[in-house]
């Protein structure tokens, strides 16, 4: 899976979500599997993956740009310190969050 890019464990719930963007000492890149288009959005965690549930349209980037709206708010981090790596175009997304120690 995408995870062997960089080792790190996948969190399981959100506290530990943004305590490890928290607590690093440097960028981390984990996978992400996105539903657009949903009811309202949120979280969930699973042994390889995190999924997110976006209510924006994966149209013209909407999504896209909600998902880094969503988990800057979720954990407290500017949206210029979460980027989509990979898949912009894909349910499957690779992201990397700079925590605010690296600013």
């Amino acid at each position: 899976m995408l995870n062997d890019v960089n080792k790190i464990t996948i969190p399981k719930s959100l506290e530990e979500f943004s305590n490890l963007i928290k607590n690093s000492s440097c960028s981390i890149k984990l996978p992400i599997k996105v539903s657009a288009n949903s009811k309202k959005n949120s979280i969930e965690f699973f042994d390889d993956f995190i999924k997110l549930k976006i209510s924006k349209p994966a149209i013209d980037g909407k999504a896209n740009k909600e998902i880094v709206k969503y988990l800057s708010e979720i954990l407290n981090l500017p949206k210029n310190n979460i980027q989509i790596l990979n898949g912009e175009k894909s349910s499957l997304k690779l992201l990397l969050f700079i925590p605010k120690t690296l600013q």
